[in-house]
């Protein structure tokens, strides 16, 4: 299991108490945490799992000194792997809140999938070069980024429906960008994308706005308030400058954590990267590629099912103030 975090509630307990039955079963358990990340979970649980026999794992602990780039290069890919083979993964770390909240509050609009294959097994891949980071030479210390070899997304296959898509520093590019703008570039009918946070850069916002000009329908569907009240801030100028364009920008009332974008029919992006400069050129990140028609149409009926629930964005010019606090928090969006 990688997971950005292991919360500090009951599901997590019930998480770490299936794990530890696994591995008292004989099953070797593996799980990889963000060391940022895991600042949120219970180090009674970490110390209970690592009795029972679960290999658990820390990425780029904040206290080491590394030569090979800053701290905050974080992981936050989501996988779940059983026997190398199936695969569940998206959006949702290992917390009540994306899942099924509490009593105080409701859970999140999250997305995740499961799915097996060629898939699964690329994934797999991407685990171990993972664990290979935090587990390699030098007695447990991070071997350092550059070191572990990138793994390839592999070819789809013949009816295969779906690629693993990772992203992140260990890659050799900026593949979910680089499909990103791709993607946008070659757009004619419609874009349409769901993501807790909007902070594009300039040159996937310039593939917006083009995309836009030549006709086809952009359509945003983001939270009125995600739990990031930077992000939410320093989204609006760019939300301004599409909306003005024509942009279709839906508001939730709700929190939504699930990280999707479909263009046209033909090609669907689900994982965990949001729509910011962290995940697009900071963070390590996990999306999946639908090419299949009934995901793609499903992932375009759901999210349409959700914007009909928000409140298009309102386009107010801003104050002198606002325009420049905006602009600060834009020179800070890496750590957003």
């Amino acid at each position: 299991m990688c997971s950005y975090l292991l919360g500090h509630d009951a599901l997590a307990e019930d998480i770490g108490e299936r794990l530890s039955l696994s591995a008292r079963a004989g099953v070797r358990v593996r799980l990889l945490l963000d060391a940022y990340g895991a600042f949120r979970s219970d180090s009674a649980l970490l110390v209970r799992l690592r009795a029972a026999g679960v290999d658990v794992a820390l990425f780029r602990p904040l206290s080491l000194r590394y030569r090979d780039g800053p701290r905050n290069l974080r992981n936050h890919r989501k996988l779940c792997i059983a026997d190398g083979c199936v695969l569940w993964a998206g959006g949702r770390n290992l917390a009540a809140e994306y899942f099924n909240g509490s009593p105080q509050r409701p859970a999140w609009i999250d997305l995740s999938f499961d799915l097996d294959g060629a898939t699964a097994a690329a994934a797999a891949s991407q685990f171990e070069a993972d664990w290979a980071i935090v587990r390699g030479a030098g007695g447990g210390v991070p071997a350092g980024i550059h070191r572990i070899a990138a793994v390839p997304a592999p070819a789809v296959a013949a009816g295969s429906p779906t690629q693993f898509l990772p992203s992140g520093p260990d890659q050799a590019e900026d593949t979910y960008r680089a499909v990103l703008l791709a993607g946008c570039f070659r757009a004619t009918r419609r874009i349409l994308a769901i993501t807790p946070y909007f902070v594009p850069d300039e040159g996937l916002l310039t593939a917006l706005r083009l995309a836009v000009r030549r006709g086809v329908a952009v359509e945003l569907v983001l939270p009125r308030h995600s739990n990031h009240a930077l992000a939410d801030f320093a989204r609006n100028r760019a939300l301004r400058e599409l909306a003005q364009l024509g942009t279709s920008i839906r508001l939730l009332p709700q929190m939504v954590h699930a990280k999707a974008i479909v263009f046209d029919a033909d090609l669907a992006l689900v994982g965990s990267a949001n729509l910011d400069p962290r995940s697009l050129l900071l963070n390590h990140e996990a999306m999946t590629v639908f090419y299949g028609q009934v995901e793609i149409d499903w992932l375009a009926t759901w999210i349409d099912a959700l914007a009909v629930t928000g409140q298009g964005y309102r386009n107010q010019q801003p104050s002198l103030l606002r325009d420049l606090g905006e602009g600060l928090v834009l020179t800070l969006a890496f750590q957003l």
